[in-house]
């Protein structure tokens, strides 16, 4: 059973798709591959499926890490292969859904990781301590400007992670990585996007949606489970914002700079997301808003075409 998977930008409507998609098919289920939605109680930020809109179709790489633990693509490229196969073994379509640049180029491409070096580790995390992660991504930038593309400014693990490779093997992060043939189990590749002025309109509307329906008491009850300890997890989009204004005193005017900050930063994180995946010539690239008079991605024109790609990849 050959995978299919859909990627793409932020807020570009993958998740529907996906679910459109596993619909249609005799058998399908899904293996997530957006970060974040790894972590449990981290759901409004994420834009994470309530299990009750998940249509009864089985979803994988969902709540299986507590927010104090760390994310790692390493990690996640195991279980997640270990998923697929699984799938595939019971006669269903695995589909691969998310925007989380590194995991998917480590699930499609086979990744192997080069080693770490514990001094050479201490010596980024002490720049780290000095500088901040924010003159240290500038650092990176630097040294390496693709791999910068990839990492948020505020994920300092990455950014460490990405210095250390880069001075262990004296080539940039992403030299690192496999080069783009065909993908792991002939994977078929689905992007999809649409044009930014619509898609910007889109994240105001999520960014919004995601505040008035909770995420600043979702944060403050995972601050009671750890948050505030965790590597990665405290680090996202929306979930660092409103930390900061809470940490001010998480008054009304905090709140709507954290709100601002999120959109703003959302924005910047799908203009990495499409450098990113635009450089991949598997992709097989749809626009979520051509069938817009049908209801965008719900749209049968565009489930048709992502199982057209399904159907003739190879």
């Amino acid at each position: 059973m050959r995978p299919l998977a859909i990627i793409g930008p932020t807020g570009t409507g993958k998740s529907q798709l996906a679910l459109d998609v596993a619909e249609r098919l005799d058998a399908a289920e899904i293996v997530n591959a957006d970060a974040m939605q790894l972590y449990r109680g981290m759901d409004i930020g994420t834009a994470k499926l309530p299990i009750g809109q998940r249509r009864g179709i089985p979803h994988h790489q969902l709540d299986v890490l507590n927010v104090t633990e760390t994310a790692t693509v390493a990690r996640y490229q195991g279980a997640a292969a270990a998923d697929i196969e699984a799938i595939a073994a019971r006669g269903a379509v695995p589909i691969i859904v998310g925007g989380s640049m590194l995991y998917i180029q480590s699930l499609l491409d086979d990744w192997s990781f080069p080693a770490t070096d514990p001094a050479v580790r201490a010596r980024w995390e002490q720049r780290l301590a000095e500088v901040g992660v924010g003159g240290l991504h500038a650092e990176l930038a630097r040294r390496d400007p693709a791999a910068a593309a990839a990492i948020l400014p505020t994920d300092a693990r990455r950014t460490v992670r990405a210095l250390e490779v880069v001075e262990l093997t004296g080539r940039p992060f992403a030299a690192s990585a496999p080069r783009i043939g065909t993908p792991r189990w002939d994977t078929a590749i689905v992007g999809l996007d649409c044009e930014t002025t619509i898609l910007d309109e889109r994240l105001a509307r999520r960014t919004a949606a995601m505040f008035d329906h909770g995420l600043v008491d979702e944060v403050r009850a995972l601050l009671g489970e750890g948050l505030r300890d965790g590597v990665t997890a405290s680090r996202a989009l929306g979930y660092a914002q409103v930390i900061e204004a809470l940490d001010a005193g998480g008054g009304a005017e905090r709140l709507r700079d954290a709100r601002e900050q999120t959109y703003v930063g959302t924005r910047r994180y799908v203009r990495r997301q499409r450098s990113w995946f635009r450089r991949d010539h598997r992709v097989h690239w749809l626009d979520s808003e051509k069938d817009s008079e049908k209801g965008g991605a719900d749209g049968a024109r565009l489930i048709d075409e992502a199982l057209e790609v399904l159907g003739h990849v190879s």
